[in-house]
């Protein structure tokens, strides 16, 4: 999800909840403690130099159980940044804290925002040696690799 989408979220939103990928939701008293930029520059293993940005959200769970983070607030948290921070509209990543700190994609159910799991991926695939996976056959559409004379074995 990208900044522009979230604070149009958080126009028509009444509460602002987060669900964890396993179906937890973070405690309702947390607080946003970090709206940043982070820009990573990395070389693939592939020998391409990448950068990537994406806006940052670190929910942090304090004592004070009364607190309550309302979309209004989140919202102007969101337009400070912007001015402060020179923030554009990239992806963010949300920071949360379970047994290490987690980083998550972000999404929405149209009540929720959902944090979604990161997966790592090799980036240079055809340069990396990886052995490519076989695609199976529509048996319906193309002769099957394994009929004979299919040449997969």
């Amino acid at each position: 999800m990208k900044l522009s989408e979230i604070k149009q979220k958080l126009v028509s939103t009444e509460t602002v909840t987060f669900i964890l990928p396993n179906g937890d939701t973070v405690p309702e008293h947390f607080h946003v403690t970090e709206i940043g930029l982070i820009t990573k520059n990395f070389i693939d293993c592939g020998g391409t130099i990448r950068k990537e940005t994406v806006v940052n959200f670190q929910l942090w769970n304090a004592n004070d159980t009364e607190h309550r983070l309302k979309p209004q607030r989140l919202l102007n948290i969101i337009k400070l940044s912007e001015t402060a921070l020179g923030i554009e509209d990239h992806e963010i990543e949300v920071e949360y804290q379970t047994e290490t700190i987690g980083k998550y994609d972000l999404d929405f159910d149209g009540k929720n925002f959902l944090l979604r799991n990161k997966q790592t991926a090799c980036l240079a695939e055809d340069q990396c040696g990886l052995p490519k996976e076989k695609k199976e056959t529509n048996p319906d559409t193309q002769t099957s690799c394994c009929a004979p004379g299919g040449n997969c074995c």
